[in-house]
């Protein structure tokens, strides 16, 4: 996708205007005269078509979302067959159009077999000449981390096993210019990292721990920031083993937390932030196959600690302890995981957020909160009391793998904080990372949540 800029008036035969209260003289009378009488009304949008011609006014709005969804309206209207879109308007507000117009545009196409009449034909947006280059780039940068994020939860477990996932990061790796070593399972071993491999033991697939680092010249921050994400790359539940319908179908979702965090990454870098920042990924599928980890082990972690597995579905959890205690490595300034670890948290907020909890200072938290608000990726924060790990203390084993029948996205958080020695955030995005259907911008299957909020996260922890 082009955006081009050009001088003087934006015409063509399809075109946007975000209309503020003050009417741009550049325009043609015509135009002027539209707008006048469109700011004299309620309506937030309104359509002028003809036969081979669209004309959109859109309501400028000091909301950013309002903007966005907009933007999604009017992608959802526009005819796939149309090639080249005019937009103008005031720069902040063209920049959360086009962000949301973009997002909604994403298809996943791959396995349809005509393909070529269901793919949108779009190929320039046409804006003015005053709207930085800069910030055309952070909106094709921002297109293009959220989309590779999308594809990889919409693909199947057929297509995406461990080792592909960890191929797909190289590449995106070297098109942006971060690092990535991926340890296979000889290395995994040779680490004693006994979580990811327990999980593994049901499948014929072999796992990956990927290492991401991005580490510009120049940087802000003193120690690094770690991200982790979840990657397991379908979930059966193993030999505890899950429901099909409106559960099992949609678990190739659950390495949704990786996606974030790799695609978050990948932003920086395209973007060149300031931060030094690592992302750690322990990758598997969970099957009930072969010598299958069974309710009942007890599975020594990656720091010695000793965990009793009560619930093979819980493995989240166990391939994010190894991963966390690893980052202790880095000596870092801060953990972040990311991760589509409970169904309680999904059943508590629903789709419209991610639950974050953790024991990182205060500053930490208003970071990631702004950062929610500033792209719609909402967190809403959940307490984190030491209560809560009661009940994952095990009378054989130092750690069970499964709380009660309440709080169970607090007491998973808690699970995982043992193994951080770091300030640590935990993010469970188990609501929001997989739609059941389009919602504006936010596109059925994989939406891309996490993306955004972490790469605005790394922002703003680089400019106070």
């Amino acid at each position: 996708m082009k955006i081009t800029k050009q001088k003087g008036t934006i015409s063509g035969p399809y075109r946007v205007i975000i209309a503020s209260k003050k009417i741009d003289k550049t325009l043609t009378k015509e135009d002027q005269k539209l707008l006048a009488e469109f700011n004299k009304g309620e309506a937030e949008m309104e359509q002028i078509s003809s036969l081979n011609e669209a004309f959109f006014l859109v309501k400028d709005n000091p909301d950013p979302e309002k903007i966005r969804k907009q933007g999604a309206e009017v992608r959802s209207r526009l005819k796939r067959e149309v090639k080249s879109l005019a937009v103008s308007g005031k720069s902040e507000s063209l920049f959360y159009f086009l962000e949301g117009f973009l997002l909604a545009g994403y298809q996943f196409l791959k396995y349809v077999s005509d393909k070529e009449k269901k793919k949108n034909l779009l190929q320039e947006i046409v804006v003015s000449d005053n709207f930085e280059d800069k910030r055309i780039k952070e909106l094709k940068d921002i297109n293009k981390a959220v989309s590779w994020a999308r594809d990889m939860v919409n693909e199947p477990v057929s297509f995406l096993s461990a080792e592909q996932l960890a191929d797909e990061i190289v590449k995106i790796s070297e098109q942006s210019g971060f690092s990535a070593k991926v340890l296979q399972k000889t290395q995994i071993e040779s680490l004693k990292m006994g979580g990811i491999l327990a999980v593994n033991q049901g499948s014929i697939d072999e796992p990956t721990f990927t290492i991401l680092e991005y580490k510009p010249k120049e940087y802000k921050n003193k120690k690094p920031i770690v991200l982790v994400g979840k990657g397991v790359v379908y979930d059966t539940g193993g030999l505890s083993l899950k429901p099909t319908a409106n559960s099992m179908d949609i678990m190739k979702s659950d390495m949704a937390g990786a996606a974030a965090v790799a695609g978050a990454i990948h932003l920086t870098a395209l973007q060149k932030l300031p931060v030094h920042v690592i992302g750690l990924i322990p990758a598997t599928d969970n099957r009930p196959g072969l010598n299958a980890y069974a309710p009942g082990d007890i599975v020594t972690m990656f720091d010695g600690t000793t965990v009793e597995v009560l619930n093979t579905d819980a493995e989240g959890r166990m391939i994010l302890a190894d991963a966390l205690a690893y980052s202790a490595k880095y000596n870092p300034e801060l953990v972040v995981d990311a991760a589509t670890l409970t169904g309680a948290a999904h059943r508590a907020i629903g789709e419209h957020a991610a639950i974050v909890m953790g024991n990182a200072d205060e500053h930490w938290f208003e970071k990631m909160e702004q950062a929610g608000k500033s792209t719609h990726e909402r967190v809403v924060r959940f307490p984190f009391w030491d209560d809560y790990l009661e009940e994952m203390k095990s009378p054989i084993a130092d750690l069970n793998n499964l709380g009660g029948a309440s709080a169970g996205m607090i007491t998973a958080g808690k699970f995982l904080e043992h193994f951080v020695k770091a300030p640590y955030l935990h993010l469970d995005i188990a609501g929001p990372a997989w739609l059941g259907k389009n919602d504006a911008y936010r596109t059925r299957g994989g939406s891309g949540y996490g993306v955004r909020l972490l790469y605005n996260f790394l922002k703003n922890s680089v400019n106070d």
